[in-house]
């Protein structure tokens, strides 16, 4: 990019006291800070580290919820179950006081309260072989919930902890955030409206920098050498003009 162009881009260049290109250079230097304040607020380590646990713990979750209603389905049937076999010993129970009891004496009643209690304690046996089998099957998968439980306090102690240090983090990175933009309002305002004006256009334009020192032949902003013959034009220029990188457009304070 050459004066000309950079100066179509953001507008004629003016002269400037030379001491406000000290200034503009630390305006700059605030705001590179901040910018690596602020993206270094976007990536905090534990950041990302959080977006992995609450990616597991979500998936835990899913898992956790899958084997639940699976647990739920069997602990239904054993309710039932156990229901039916405390249905079937009651009415057991019940025909054995009234067998044993002598409210009873018709050989035909007793014997058909005989057959039923038989056929009871049948079905109490099969019910509770069913009830045996539903309990096996539940241990694995009390024992799946229980190593999700233990994986799910974890994850909840991690997210805890990364939370807390991003908190900490964020607090501090603010407070430097503030101390540096006040300092850059300060170094600002000693700064002419109209350069500083055409520095945050440049600054918009090149990535963030809008100034840059120019060291020995080379522009600190972009690192790239200039012609031997600008390098002499820049020499010999006034102390007060505003010289333009030609090959970023970048302010060149020197």
């Amino acid at each position: 990019m050459t004066d000309q162009e950079a100066g179509e881009a953001v507008g004629e260049v003016a002269e400037a006291p030379r001491g406000v290109f000290d200034l503009l250079l630390e305006v700059q230097d605030h705001d590179t800070a901040i910018g690596q304040l602020e993206h270094r607020k976007a990536a905090l380590p534990e950041q990302v580290e959080l977006t992995g646990v609450e990616s597991r713990l979500s998936v835990l979750e899913s898992a956790a919820a899958q084997v639940q209603v699976g647990r739920d389905e069997l602990g239904l049937r054993q309710a039932a179950l156990e229901e039916l076999i405390e249905a079937s010993r009651s009415r057991r129970t019940e025909l054995e006081r009234r067998m044993y009891g002598g409210q009873v004496s018709a050989a035909r009643d007793l014997q058909a309260m005989d057959e039923e209690v038989t056929h009871l304690k049948r079905r109490i046996s099969e019910l509770e072989d069913h009830e045996i089998e539903i309990m096996e099957a539940l241990e694995p998968i009390d024992g799946e919930l229980e190593t999700i439980r233990v994986e799910r306090e974890k994850l909840w102690a991690d997210r805890d902890r990364l939370r807390a240090a991003i908190a900490e983090a964020v607090v501090t990175i603010d407070e430097d955030l503030v101390a540096r933009a006040e300092a850059r309002v300060s170094a600002a305002a000693a700064v002419p409206s109209d350069l500083l004006a055409r520095y945050e256009k440049l600054r918009k334009i090149n990535g963030g920098t809008g100034a840059a020192r120019l060291v020995g032949g080379s522009c600190s902003g972009c690192h790239l050498s200039l012609s031997s013959m600008e390098v002499d034009r820049i020499r010999k220029a006034r102390p007060d003009e505003v010289i333009l990188c030609d090959q970023c457009g970048r302010i060149l304070v020197r």
